[in-house]
Formats: structure tokens, sequence, C-alpha cells
């Protein structure tokens, strides 16, 4: 009875987040229904598991959703957002609008701006590049879901994701984890999205299909539809509710004022990483009052907390004149944090319930019996629970809390460097999470006015072939020459 409470808990889970249900309601009555299908006790289920895990998800992780909300509110009304899509489309042009709408979607999220804030910016770029150029308009979502949700989310060294985050304190790493493969992965993404779509193309031009008809007022509406809300904020750290609150400057920032932030945001992460804090004498850490804890467990969320910092600094004062109600910005960047930050900790607080239950060391010992080794086992883990959460974040954190010290001792045990563990982690989570639930695939079709049935073949092929291909490549290469 207990593995079948798990199984309804988690379809009832499934089921009602695609009808648009609150996860916020939806996770703990998924996690009790599963307690009470195992015969465990409901409220110690509910207050001392899942509350405490969820409880626990948010002290570690919410100041990356609280700074890169508001980072990427002020990116957005300070114009700068515009100004970094609108010199790329002028330097690459219509001849080259494929690559100019990755390439901006991909510069601004490796930035550290937050994935709704891109979407809403570069859709209309894209439509106005993508007419121009008479390429299809259904191609748009997937030209940039392969900018914005592959290779800078989960693969490129140093991504202030919150998806690259989650792993350091499990496996003591940092944003940088595994530099060599993630640049080769990134690649494999980059290089095989840009055949498919380049293919689609061309395949359109031959048949003589146009650019098509855009849904008038497809972007406004989005930004207020409920059944969009709910599956975004389980997807990525931004509340899309909050796009129309603040103040957009009506003129864009200067291309160098909008470009200066970004590569702050790396510069700052790399130097806090590798430089400043290996060097900071963090004892004090060991006190019961800090949680006795170690520098490992903490460096990684540090460092990204302190380069979004920096850029929110960087951010107000080149844009100051464009930023007249900061207030207002800031408020709704924050406000935007929340929901999604409590959404991920909800799906936390029943993957705690489920993993707690005695039926789960059934599937534990399934995923650690995968043939392949540890590497393939905790791919097919990750990519699992994504798939069936519709959530990245939410599928990884589920699987490291469940079984990221299993993997730690046979990483020990096996000679695999943890940089390569994260690494894997990371990108199986960013696989088949892009199903047709996921609330980043959900949001990006209805601000482009599209369909499942117009746009969801070609995301498929940039989203997840694409990271699957590099997840194979990196296990591959991972297992041969170790990580680098």
């Amino acid at each position: 009875m207990g593995l079948l409470g798990l199984f309804v808990g988690l379809g009832l889970l499934v089921l009602f987040a695609f009808r648009g249900w609150s996860v916020l309601l939806l996770a703990p009555f998924a996690a009790l229904v599963a307690a009470l299908f195992g015969g465990e006790p409901l409220l110690a289920n509910l207050t001392q598991v899942f509350m405490v895990n969820a409880a626990g998800f948010l002290a570690q992780f919410f100041p990356i959703f609280l700074l890169g909300a508001v980072f990427g509110k002020l990116m957005d009304d300070s114009g700068a957002v515009t100004a970094v899509a609108a010199f790329i489309a002028k330097r690459l042009g219509e001849r080259r609008a494929i690559p100019a709408v990755v390439l901006a979607g991909a510069l601004v999220t490796y930035g550290g701006v937050s994935l709704f804030v891109a979407f809403f910016v570069i859709v209309p770029m894209a439509r106005s590049l993508f007419r121009a150029a008479a390429i299809p308009r259904r191609l748009i979502p997937a030209t940039i879901v392969l900018g914005t949700s592959t290779f800078t989310m989960s693969a490129l060294p140093g991504t202030p994701s919150i998806q690259n985050a989650i792993p350091m304190p499990f496996f003591g790493t940092t944003p940088f984890a595994a530099p060599g493969l993630g640049i080769m992965a990134s690649l494999v993404m980059l290089g095989t999205g840009l055949w498919w779509l380049h293919r689609a193309e061309a395949k359109a031009r031959y048949a003589g299909e146009g650019y098509g008809d855009d849904v008038a007022d497809a972007t406004d509406r989005a930004a207020s539809d409920e059944l969009v809300r709910e599956r975004a904020t389980t997807a990525r750290e931004f509340d899309p509710a909050e796009m129309k609150h603040g103040h957009r400057s009506s003129e864009p920032s200067p291309v160098v004022s909008a470009i200066l932030p970004l590569i702050v945001v790396v510069a700052v992460n790399l130097t806090m990483s590798l430089a400043v804090l290996p060097r900071l004498d963090v004892g004090y850490l060991a006190e019961q009052r800090f949680g006795e804890t170690s520098l490992a467990a903490v460096a990684g969320v540090w460092s990204v907390a302190v380069a979004l910092t920096a850029a929110i600094v960087t951010t107000i004062a080149l844009n100051w004149a464009r930023l007249p109600s900061l207030r207002q910005t800031m408020d709704a960047g924050a406000n935007a944090s929340v929901l999604p930050a409590f959404s991920v900790a909800s799906l936390v607080g029943f993957g705690a319930v489920v993993a707690a239950l005695p039926a789960f060391t059934v599937v534990r010992d399934w995923v650690l019996a995968i043939e392949g080794g540890p590497l393939v086992s905790l791919a097919v883990a990750t990519n699992i629970l994504a798939a069936l959460t519709g959530s990245a974040s939410g599928g990884l954190t589920i699987a490291l809390d469940a079984l990221g010290q299993t993997y730690v001792e046979l990483a020990a045990r096996t000679g695999i460097d943890l940089a390569l563990m994260h690494r894997v982690a990371v990108i199986g989570s960013g696989t088949l999470d892009i199903l047709p639930h996921n609330g980043a695939v959900v949001s990006l079709l209805a601000i482009c006015g599209l369909t499942h049935r117009d746009s969801y073949l070609d995301i498929v092929m940039v989203g997840i072939v694409t990271s699957l291909l590099a997840l194979v490549a990196v296990i591959a290469l991972g297992d041969a020459l170790g990580s680098f």
C-alpha cells in the first residue's frame, strides 16, 4: 500500500497541477495522501517533515530567488534588456534572425536576468526579426527556448540559475563545477539546436510558408492569465503577474550601461568562487548559532548572492535617471520572487514526505541499481523527477534531498569527482522538465500566441533532444576522462 500511495500522491500532484491548481495547496495534500496510504502519521508528516524541509529549502535558496527577481525587474524597467536585444538585432539583422534571438536570450539569462523577464522582452524582438525575414512565427518559441532554457540554465560554467545553485550545498561545489565539460555540453546544445532551427527554416521556405499572422495582445493577456501564472511559478524564479507593476522606462538604456551589469554578475561570481571565499577564515560557521555548517555547504550560494547584489547596485547606478519609480520597481521584483520560491519549496516538502516513507526504499534501490554506474542513475533520477513535477529546480531538489548523500558516498567509493556529479545532475534536470505541462513552455506559448500543436515539436528538438545529447556526451567523457 505504501508504494501505491507514493504513486497516487504523485499522480494527483501532476494531474491537478496541469489543470492549474496551486502547488501551494496540492503539494501538502498529495504528501498527506501518500502518507495515509503508507499508514504514516499525517500531522507529524505535515509539520515535522513537509514544513521543515520546505523551510529548509527557503533558508538555503530564497536569497537567490529574491535577488534574481529584483535584478531582472531592474533590468527590465531600466530598458537594459530591451537595449541588449535591440543591439544584437541591429548587429546581426534579419538575415541572421535565428542566431540573433538565440544570442540575445543567452546573453541576458547567463547574465542573471530572470527567464520570464527575458520572455516578455525578447518575444517582441523575435516577432520583428522573423516577420522581416519571412520565417514562420511558429519557430519563435523554440528559438527562445534554445537561447534561454538550455545551455545557459544548466551547462555554462558560472550560470547564476537556481538549477546550478541547488547541487552546491549537497556536493560542496561551486557554480563553475566541471567547466570544461560544461562548455562542451553548451556547444553540443547550441550547435544541434541551431542546426535543427535552420533546417526547419529551410523546409518552411521550400514549402512557401511565410511568417503568418500574429495574435493581437497575446503578450499582455499572458501576463494576466492566472493559469499561466500558476504553471509559470513552479518552473522559474519570477512571477509573471509582477511584470505590469513598477515603471518601465520609455527610453532604452545605453548599450554599455545595459551589458555591464551582466558582465558584473559573471565576473563577481567567478572572483568570489575562486579567489575570495577560499581565502576567508570562516571557522565561525562551525558554531551552533550558524548551523554548524561549513564553507563548502554555503560558498556557492554566497557567491551567486554577492554577484547578483553587485549587479543590482551597478544597474541602479548606471540607470538612475531611467528608474523614476525605483521603490515600486524593487518592490515588484521582490514580490515576484515569493510565489515561485514557495511553490518550489512546496514541491521539496512533498518530496521529503515521499522519501521518508518506508516504501521509498524500493524506488531508491531501483534507481541505484540502474546499469551504467552512479552518473547514469543520477541522470535518470533527475530526469524523471523533473519530468513529473514539470520543474527542473523542484525535481532536482527532490532527487538530491532523497539521494544526495548516497551519491556523495558512491562518489567517494568510486573516485568520481563531485564536480562531475554536479554538472550531470543539473543538465539532467533540464531535459525532460520541458514536457507539455512545464510552466515555462506554457507561458512562452501564451506570450507568443501559439499552441502546443504549432510549436511543441521544435521545442522538443531544441530543448529536450539537444540536452539529452549533451548529457550523454558529458557522462561518456566524464567516465573516460574524469571531471575537467
